[in-house]
């Protein structure tokens, strides 16, 4: 899977597994990183949604057993 279907993915899942229709500032740009392999750290405040910026893209990475 390339960078855009990922990307693709991404929102995909962030609309219809967590019910949200787009990413707050900042969780895009994160989710992104992570899904291109790049060592990321995020820091934002409490609420800010960071949950998500690691469980989206361990949804979209899924390995199949």
């Amino acid at each position: 899977m390339d960078s855009i279907e990922q990307n693709l993915k991404a929102s995909d899942v962030l609309r219809q597994i967590f019910g949200f229709s787009s990413f707050r500032n900042g969780q895009e740009e994160i989710v992104k990183n992570i899904l291109d392999g790049k060592q990321t750290l995020a820091i934002m405040p409490t609420g800010a949604g960071k949950s998500l910026c690691y469980q989206i893209p361990a949804i979209v990475l899924e390995k199949k057993q």
